[in-house]
């Protein structure tokens, strides 16, 4: 038996396979309402076999979006549309997650394919951004320091969006803080240099991130999963490590770590394939949790051995999975499972 291809129990959920849909974001949004491009993006992987999909970083408030494209949930108006994607989701027998986010100073960007790069800035539609401190990522504008009152609101902003998340028929949320966002910038010495309560010491740096987990996990169903998206190095000297972020994990009400790595910094990352799953399996031994592996998953092999070695308890796969959205029922047909191909497309299948 494939492992890739046997179900995995995440509290009342079963999640048909373990080769699930990386977040991505599309920068298709307009005002945070998501459209035809998300249903059709999610929904042909979602026909291609995966079992679990991550939809993209889903920005709680309006100030947290990583660019005036991001998909929200901080008003009812986005619950509907979002609807329509997890019924369309739903439909073809998978389950469907949101990966919740607050971008802090990394906010308030162009779009990657935009000619231009950097802050956008109000007269092009972008907005003042904040942060730890008013130290800024370089390239891009200073963000104003948040106060004590901005903090403590944080991680209301991320439970109500997980409330509209569950309205809108989610089966797992994500708490994003990795990538150099909000969570993470709290998290890292290397971007905190506050002195109150949230800083300092690694409980205090780390003090947002489990008020913000417990928030959510206190506004989302017991029956429902909790994910946390974390990068577990920062790929620079004086910055996280892997035990420093199981560290900051033990004791939370986490269901599964999503684990990657970077972002805070630019950092010269060693990317080849599978250059991450190290990280995620010390994060899943010192922590004690479950955890998702991510970076450069091509392969059916590849994932196959991710899990048969230990290392992870699923695969995450990111874009190999722009390139085929068929990739879990290729996977399947290389390693020998017998994975069921929508009505549709049998005549399709690999023989």
């Amino acid at each position: 038996m494939s492992l890739l291809f046997e179900p995995y129990r995440l509290r009342e959920l079963t999640v048909p396979n373990r080769a699930w849909l990386a977040p991505m974001c599309q920068y298709s949004a307009v005002d945070g309402v998501v459209g035809d491009w998300h249903l059709a993006h999610l929904g042909a992987r979602a026909v291609g076999g995966f079992g679990l999909l991550v939809a993209e970083a889903t920005a709680v408030v309006p100030q947290g979006r990583i660019s005036p494209q991001d998909a929200g949930l901080w008003s009812e108006d986005h619950v509907p549309p979002w609807r329509r994607v997890t019924d369309l989701v739903h439909a073809q027998g998978a389950a469907v997650g949101v990966q919740l986010a607050h971008a802090g100073r990394k906010a308030s960007t162009y779009r990657p394919w935009s000619p231009v790069h950097g802050t956008v800035p109000a007269s092009d539609g972008g907005w003042a951004t904040l942060g730890p401190t008013s130290e800024p990522f370089p390239g891009y504008d200073a963000p104003d320091a948040m106060t004590s009152r901005q903090v403590a609101d944080v991680p209301e902003q991320f439970a109500a969006a997980a409330r509209r998340a569950h309205a809108a028929g989610f089966d797992v949320v994500e708490v994003h803080a990795a990538h150099g966002y909000l969570l993470h910038q709290f998290l890292s010495p290397l971007t905190n240099r506050r002195t109150d309560a949230y800083g300092g010491t690694p409980e205090n740096r780390a003090r947002l991130l489990a008020e913000t987990v417990t928030a959510v996990r206190d506004a989302w169903p017991d029956g429902k999963p909790l994910l946390v998206r974390v990068s577990a190095t920062d790929w620079t000297e004086g910055g996280l490590e892997p035990d420093d972020v199981a560290a900051a994990l033990k004791g939370l009400d986490v269901d599964l770590v999503d684990v990657s790595t970077g972002g805070l910094l630019p950092a010269p990352v060693p990317a080849a394939p599978g250059y991450q799953v190290p990280h995620a399996r010390r994060v899943r031994d010192v922590s004690g949790l479950p955890a998702g592996a991510v970076g450069l998953i091509t392969s059916a092999e590849q994932a196959e051995t991710i899990l048969r070695d230990g290392a992870a308890d699923a695969v995450l796969v990111g874009r190999a999975a722009l390139r085929d959205p068929h990739w879990p029922l290729r996977a399947a047909h290389e390693l020998g499972a017998d994975v069921a191909w929508a009505k549709q497309y049998e005549r399709g299948a690999w023989r």
